[in-house]
């Protein structure tokens, strides 16, 4: 089975203003196949990338889902931080 890690994003107050992010993974957390899931304030920092690295490492995940702001903003950030970690 897959061991998925989420990690949503709070994207400051733009997401976080009208979304429940810490719900959503709290949510996430119960759907089969997550290994892991987290919501964080801003995931495309460096402190969010690293939080991403260890999570994989860690909990062995296979794949990841970020919810976020728009891919064209940060799916190279994400992309680049899942390829180093070796997905």
């Amino acid at each position: 089975m897959a061991r998925i890690g989420v990690f949503v994003c709070h994207c400051g107050e733009n997401i976080g203003a009208t979304v429940d992010c810490v719900r959503v993974a709290e949510a996430c957390r119960k759907i089969p196949g997550v290994a892991h899931s987290v919501d964080y304030k801003y995931m495309c920092s460096d402190p969010g990338q690293t939080l991403i690295r260890e999570a994989i490492a860690q909990n062995k995940l296979t794949g990841v889902v970020v919810a976020a702001c728009s891919p064209r903003m940060h799916e190279p950030t994400f992309r680049r931080v899942c390829s180093e970690s070796g997905l």
